[in-house]
């Protein structure tokens, strides 16, 4: 759908918060914690980013871009974006949602993670429900919301952490999920590293995994050496296509005239969740859960590839 660019502010250092309405004043999809858009900045250029302000508001979309320098191109053009401008975004899909019925819910964010952090925390005490926010970033220049964070509502619930403060000052993620329990659930986003790093510490200190919830906004990064050839079969057709070393599935199966939809493109948002019907699956996402993993009944074939010499996909 179009919407219209109405603000653009600088929130913290290469940070900017974008606020798009309605072409017609009319109210946008509701939408709940967690969920994301894609946003359309050009053509072939399409990218998904965390709504970040308050559910219950239906005449605004806010999310908060990170300008990342060595980035896919996505972030510098959306920061060249200017008010005014009428842009095509998705209505919002969630695929890291609060669990209702938690009894506390600690939210922990790194960096560029609080966005849809924020959208929970905003959730949460607008249900008087019981949470705890823990947000660390690099430096105070580079934390964004601090007057939101520091506003009644949610300043009690709100710890922030710098990297440069002394280690005491720091954020501790041994303390922060010293406490697991039944009724608790954590949710992060953040850097690949500091998600990692939340989520090790937490099942050390005795956390169940379907209480632990994440959302990352790339997959980790891989060798080139790890990468070998193989063949796709088309289950549906009988096709069988080449994949090689240097291309992704997508990119094979788009040379041959398959189109599969995709967005993010690093097996984060799960678009192009494709089932395997023959084959052991390379996972290399961050977006299924090691569970989903495990069962080898399904793949992001925009990252992922194949341990077998074919892979039959349902297609």
């Amino acid at each position: 759908m179009k919407v219209l660019l109405a603000d653009k502010r600088t929130a913290a250092e290469d940070i900017c918060v974008f606020e798009f309405v309605s072409t017609d004043g009319a109210p946008l999809p509701a939408f709940e914690a967690g969920a994301h858009i894609d946003v359309k900045i050009a053509d072939g250029l399409v990218r998904q980013y965390s709504l970040c302000n308050a559910p219950d508001e239906t005449h605004r979309y806010r999310i908060g871009v990170l300008r990342d320098p060595v980035s896919r191109g996505g972030s510098v053009a959306m920061h060249q974006l200017q008010p005014g401008t009428h842009v095509e975004i998705s209505a919002p899909r969630n695929l890291f949602p609060l669990d209702p019925d938690a009894t506390h819910t600690v939210l922990v964010a790194g960096g560029i993670g609080v966005t849809p952090i924020l959208a929970m925390a905003e959730q949460l005490a607008a249900r008087g429900a019981s949470f705890e926010m823990h947000y660390s970033t690099r430096s105070p220049e580079r934390t964004a919301f601090t007057d939101r964070f520091a506003e009644p509502d949610l300043q009690p619930h709100t710890r922030i952490y710098h990297d440069v403060d002394p280690e005491e000052y720091r954020i501790d993620l041994g303390q922060v999920v010293a406490a697991p329990a039944p009724g608790r659930r954590l949710y992060v986003c953040g850097p690949v590293g500091f998600i990692d790093a939340v989520l090790e510490r937490a099942k050390a200190a005795g956390w169940a995994d379907d209480r632990l919830h994440r959302e990352y906004f790339a997959a980790p990064a891989q060798p080139a050496s790890a990468c070998g050839a193989f063949q796709v079969r088309l289950h549906r057709s009988g096709q069988t296509i080449d994949v090689a070393a240097d291309q992704s599935i997508v990119q094979a199966l788009a040379a041959q005239g398959v189109e599969i939809q995709t967005a993010c493109e690093q097996g984060v948002c799960g678009t192009c969740l494709t089932r395997v019907v023959e084959g052991e699956p390379e996972h290399r996402d961050s977006y299924l859960s090691n569970e989903e993993r495990a069962a080898n009944n399904q793949l992001l074939p925009c990252c992922s590839r194949s341990r077998s010499p074919v892979i039959v996909l349902d297609l």
